[in-house]
């Protein structure tokens, strides 16, 4: 079961990893608006919000991948909650669909990681 939960957040990490790149570098390319819902007009004012927004998706990045590295419970556990966290407020706040690309990867790794310790 840890071979299992490890990848379920190398899974979640490589996903926060692919909304980096979105945010902090494709923000602008027509798939990343189609993907988005945004705008040209939109996609241009908020470029800088959104590499910032980004930059806090490598921070979770890094934590879970130091997670994995160190074997550590509490890291994976803690940045799993971040994950679960930001993926409820988005979806509360930006759109539902947020819950199942974000929230639900996040506490699915988070139950295994539980289960598997």
């Amino acid at each position: 079961m840890k071979i299992a939960a490890d990848v379920l957040v190398a899974l979640v990490a490589a996903l926060h990893l692919y909304f980096l790149v979105l945010e902090m570098f494709l923000w602008t390319a027509p798939r990343t608006r189609a993907a988005f819902g945004t705008t040209e007009d939109f996609a241009n004012a908020s470029k800088a919000l959104a590499a910032n927004q980004g930059l806090y998706n490598g921070f979770l990045v890094a934590g879970l991948v130091y997670g994995l590295i160190a074997s550590s419970l509490a890291f994976q556990v803690f940045f799993l909650i971040c994950v679960i966290v930001a993926g409820l407020y988005g979806a509360a706040t930006a759109s539902r669909r947020i819950l199942l690309v974000q929230a639900l990867p996040g506490a699915v790794a988070l139950a295994a990681v539980l289960i598997a310790r």
